[in-house]
């Protein structure tokens, strides 16, 4: 706010970052950005987690954004320093969580020469965020960062970037710090009584409705909004990757029918097909290509969502309910009189039991005197009888993350976290470490994070990070020395693979290395044992699975037809 007093510019935008709601940052230090950093040391209440690598920085920045809701923030230095945060803003923008970055640049009167560390960043960043902008002049300086938090904050969320000149941010100004109140972006409303009246109808005489939950239905404020839904109208539920965990488990088995993604093959796939009305909630067609679930473009739809869609051939909806997804559910829950009940539809009771199928191939898995690598689905099972719904679990990409994905049930939102809009490897251990520093109080409880040993190595150095700041994690590592998703593909394709040979790395002795307590699960005699004692141990632990990838192909093969009935 505007007075007569001179503050210095880095201490005002260490106070904005502040009074936005932020207690974590993450960053990496560097001359042309170290006057924030100086400052943050002074500020008691703001946690500076040095990372190892700027990109894991955006990384982590971004899963607080997703986990809390308020931005996560990320700072980098000129030059290489805020190149490298190109992949985590990218992601976090097509992925829907919000980040404010900031980057340091060359003093102002050295902008247009070739000088040290001088890069044009933000033509490199623009694209990968909702909004960069760089500081002319010190009087800019609070309102442009407050800019970006309001623009990060609203929905569709994302990362917006703030450059900060050298000299800038070692200036004055007297335009200080808003207060809280500034940094919460407006609120949506409902869409008109009308469009909601339609569509109330349209639910009313459909004969097999589904509700089809995308990434931005997965916040705690949407999902409330979904489960009081459901509770008067036991609608037939369907949810992307992201999408984890709006379905209670008390409800879980009336209302919902898997998760759809990547390959056309599941349960949920042949719900839609069948749906003769599918309101989309919150979608994001980045999850899920129309194209693949719709082929013909036929399907009956009504999209809800904070903007207009991407309309076309094969998603060209009736209507549209624009603005608050809570509101509008709310709106809809108050309106609609009737609902086909799931339970009751013949179609959808034999999809129940295709759903939880795979559960009966078990045997085949767990008998602990057998031998041989570790099978998927005998892992999923062991990990998920030692979860609770209130365990955050993160997946790296990879093939782990398709049978995550699929097979592991999540029953709170935002409790399994994985990368579905631009299929980010690497994320699994900074979401981690992230997730872990954001419990009350910090580390507290037990996070997993799981990754393929390809993913792995993207980010492995963060697991300094993770025993510098004390947090609570067991990694588990699928292992079978290749990049398997693209392996598999590959083979599909052309009958061979290339370029997808690792191997190499003792990761039980690399996660000691670090500190770290690490196992080895050879085959599938030790998944109990082994899983109990990482488990148990507080503190960082990784485990080595020797994984089976012999049956990966089933992920994509018997895609559905749809004439199926």
């Amino acid at each position: 706010m505007a007075s007569k007093e001179q503050q210095p510019v880095a201490e005002i935008l260490v106070n904005s970052i502040y009074n936005a709601g932020v207690r974590i940052v993450f960053g990496i230090p560097g001359a042309k950005i170290d006057a924030i950093f100086d400052k943050l040391r002074d500020h008691s209440e703001i946690r500076l987690i040095v990372c190892r690598h700027e990109q894991n920085a955006a990384f982590m920045a971004a899963a607080v954004g997703r986990i809390t809701g308020i931005p996560g923030v990320c700072i980098a230095t000129s030059g290489p320093g805020a190149g490298n945060l190109t992949t985590g803003l990218v992601t976090a923008t097509t992925e829907g969580d919000p980040v404010v970055a900031i980057i340091g640049s060359v003093p102002r009167l050295l902008s247009t020469k070739h000088t040290h560390q001088s890069m044009k960043a933000l033509d490199i960043l623009r694209p990968t965020s909702k909004m960069a902008t760089g500081i002319d002049v010190e009087d800019q300086a609070a309102e442009v960062l407050l800019s970006c938090f309001r623009t990060a904050s609203t929905s569709p969320k994302g990362s917006c970037v703030m450059s900060l000149p050298m000299d800038v941010a070692g200036g004055t100004s007297n335009i200080h710090t808003f207060p809280p109140n500034a940094f919460k972006a407006p609120l949506y409303g409902p869409a008109p009584t009308h469009s909601i009246q339609q569509v109330a109808e349209m639910i009313d005489r459909a004969k097999l409705p589904v509700l089809f939950l995308g990434q931005r239905a997965s916040s705690a404020i949407v999902v409330s909004a979904v489960r009081e839904f459901l509770s008067k109208h036991p609608i037939a539920v369907v949810e992307t990757f992201q999408a984890a965990g709006a379905v209670p488990e008390d409800m879980a088995n009336h209302v919902f029918f898997g998760r759809v993604g990547l390959f056309r093959n599941q349960t949920g796939d042949r719900l839609l097909s069948k749906s003769d009305l599918v309101i989309t909630l919150g979608y994001d067609p980045t999850e899920y290509d129309a194209f693949a679930w719709n082929p013909n473009g036929d399907i009956n739809l009504v999209h809800v969502d904070y903007t207009s869609c991407d309309y076309g051939a094969y998603y060209h909806p009736q209507i549209e309910l624009l603005g608050s997804l809570r509101e509008n559910i709310l709106a809809l829950n108050n309106t609609v009189t009737h609902v086909v009940d799931p339970a009751q539809h013949e179609f959808c009771q034999g999809l129940s039991k295709e759903r939880t199928s795979w559960r009966e191939k078990l045997d085949d898995y767990t008998s602990t005197t057998g031998k041989g690598l570790v099978q998927p689905l005998h892992f999923i099972s062991q990990l998920q009888k030692r979860v609770s719904k209130d365990t955050t679990v993160t997946c790296d990409v990879g093939t782990v993350y398709i049978y995550m994905m699929r097979y592991f049930f999540a029953y709170e939102p935002r409790r399994l976290l994985c990368s579905n809009g631009q299929q980010t490897l690497g994320v699994g251990m900074p979401w981690a470490i992230a997730a872990s520093l954001t419990q009350d109080p910090p580390c507290s409880r037990k996070v997993i994070s799981l990754s393929g040993d390809g993913g792995f190595m993207f980010s492995s150095q963060e697991l300094s990070t993770a025993m510098q700041q004390g947090c609570n994690i067991t990694h588990f590592i699928w292992n079978d020395e290749a990049y398997n998703m693209v392996e598999f593909q590959e083979e599909m394709k052309y009958g061979r693979s290339s370029g997808i040979h690792l191997g190499g790395v003792d990761f039980a002795k690399y996660a000691e290395a670090f500190g770290g307590k690490g196992f080895d699960m050879r085959d599938s005699s030790e998944i109990e044992a082994v899983m109990d004692a990482a488990l148990a141990h507080q503190g960082l632990s990784l485990v080595n699975v020797r994984i089976d990838y012999s049956q990966v192909k089933e992920l994509a093969g018997n895609l559905i037809k749809d004439s199926v009935g």
